[in-house]
């Protein structure tokens, strides 16, 4: 028979609290980043539905704040006769609000993990990075 492991006390720090973010720049953002999505990236990714649909594609994309965090994701019709469903959203890019007018940009690897490329961006040098494509394409 086995013997259990021991239980044993490991030090677990709490996490620093993150900063509120002000409701003028919440507010700009959302304009900016509106504008963004549908001057930029919806003409560019969201295509009229193929003839015979066999792959999902994008319908649609949007932006919204979680927290201090900023994401952009899409919305993929799923055509298939064995789809789970016929919608799915997924994230692409994140913006996490790090105080004053900064913020770090990520995006959504293939493993579902947040990958930050530019830990220290100001507003519009996070939409230029974002709407320039590279690893945040939906």
């Amino acid at each position: 028979m086995a013997k259990k492991p021991r239980k044993t006390w490991v030090y677990a720090p709490k996490k620093s609290p993150t900063e509120k973010v002000p409701d003028d720049l919440k507010a700009a953002v959302e304009v900016q980043a509106s504008e963004l999505v549908e001057k930029v990236l919806r003409p560019q990714h969201v295509q009229p539905p193929p003839k015979e649909p066999r792959f999902n594609y994008i319908i649609d994309l949007w932006s919204k704040w979680h927290g201090s965090y900023f994401y952009f994701g899409a919305t993929y019709a799923c055509p298939g006769p064995d789809a789970i469903s016929s919608t799915f959203e997924t994230k692409f890019a994140r913006m996490e609000y790090l105080g004053g007018k900064e913020f770090a940009v990520a995006y959504l690897r293939h493993n579902d993990k947040w990958c930050v490329i530019y830990p220290s961006l100001t507003l519009d040098e996070c939409l230029e990075a974002i709407g320039g494509g590279g690893p945040f394409e939906p």
